[in-house]
């Protein structure tokens, strides 16, 4: 069974980039005949302030050696001369996590559908929903989602929450299948359970990843100022610039317990950059699915975090890590004072879990199935 997988790969930055080119290799282990079909030029940069591209271009991904680069954002030809492309093949998966993308996915999908009628229905379509619509949303947002989900066999997203959003945007006949994301960390990323000994706090927590408004970091800041002592370390790119996220460190009073690093985190820094802190914090105002869980737990670190999004259900409560209101500065307060109760941090370090992830993808690429092979389904859910 052939299959077209398009989406970012490497030389792109991010999780949606590592989970398309991790799909790519575990559809191909499972037995499709594989395709990846990127992007030599995704979207102008000023839509994307923080790092476009790998810095040094060393990979962070396992690359994938059946790539091809047909795509540009500024040029409609090359999307109808892909869509072309994939008129042969049984089915296509379409990755969507922005919805400036998705004209040059609808013009993809009728290239590959312009044919003479001879009888084949063409290839099916299964759109992966890492977003139903942006976390800073436009007018035009839903009208455009919808125009792409209608035109899908099946929409895959991963959060009931997600699928929610889906549903209204979808025809009838299209499937929403909800599993849970699987683990797509950089190269070289997994869990070392060799040092398991308590050892003294380091009163020192993480925030990171790229600082956007949903992100919730300003709350994180305000919540600070109410618990003495505990520094913070802000590692990623930050989108707004950081003049003004400096501005409100300081008139916090919070410059010497701060200390941004701003920029692109490449995958061989991320090790160094959790050996130090006590938790990774997750303090999203809104949000859909975050890798950012799974890949503390690789790191053999504990989470605090609000209850958005998947949040809440990636987060064990009291036993890894602690969970708080999305927006509210007093109930992170209160989970930021839960875990630094005495002893609790040693005791929620020791109970960060396992991955499991092979189980995890095997699971996932089994709700995919449907959506690739034509099965009829009411719609399906992968459980952790």
């Amino acid at each position: 069974m052939r299959v077209a997988v398009i989406g970012p790969t490497h030389p792109y930055t991010g999780g949606i980039a590592h989970y398309t080119t991790e799909l790519t290799h575990r559809l191909a282990s499972a037995g499709y005949e594989v395709d990846l079909v990127s992007w030599a030029s995704q979207y102008p940069s000023f839509l994307h302030p923080g790092t476009l591209r790998v810095p040094g271009g060393e990979p962070e991904v396992r690359l994938y050696p059946r790539t091809r680069y047909p795509l540009v954002w500024w040029n409609p030809v090359s999307w109808w001369r892909a869509g072309k492309s994939l008129r042969g093949y049984d089915a296509v998966v379409l990755v969507h996590a922005t919805t400036v993308q998705v004209p040059a996915y609808m013009t993809l999908l009728r290239a590959m559908r312009a044919q003479p009628d001879d009888g084949a229905a063409g290839p099916r379509v299964a759109v992966v929903a890492h977003n139903v619509v942006p976390h800073e949303r436009h007018r035009s947002d839903a009208a455009l989602v919808r125009a792409l989900f209608s035109r899908a066999d099946a929409v895959v997203v991963h959060s009931e929450e997600l699928a929610a959003l889906a549903r209204p945007l979808v025809r009838a006949r299209t499937t929403v299948l909800v599993g849970e994301i699987p683990p797509h960390l950089p190269v070289g990323q997994h869990q070392d359970r060799h040092d398991l000994d308590a050892h003294e706090p380091f009163e020192q927590l993480l925030f990171f990843g790229t600082v956007r408004p949903y992100k919730g970091l300003d709350v994180l800041l305000q919540a600070l100022v109410y618990i003495p002592g505990i520094k913070l370390v802000v590692a990623g790119d930050i989108w707004s610039g950081a003049g003004a996220l400096r501005e409100q460190i300081r008139s916090l009073g919070l410059g010497e317990r701060v200390s941004l690093r701003p920029g692109y985190v490449a995958g061989p820094a991320i090790p160094k950059l959790f050996s130090d802190v006590d938790a990774l914090v997750l303090p999203y105002r809104s949000g859909t699915a975050s890798q950012n869980v799974l890949l503390a737990h690789a790191m053999r670190t504990p989470v605090i975090a609000t209850r958005a999004g998947t949040l809440g259900a990636q987060v064990n409560d009291g036993v890894d890590g602690i969970l708080a209101e999305p927006d509210d500065v007093q109930s992170l307060v209160g989970a930021l004072s839960r875990f630094y109760a005495p002893g609790s941090p040693q005791r929620l370090r020791a109970g960060v879990p396992l991955i499991d992830v092979e189980a995890m993808w095997s699971r996932y690429v089994e709700v995919l199935a449907p959506a690739l092979k034509g099965v009829p389904v009411a719609g399906t859910r992968a459980g952790r």
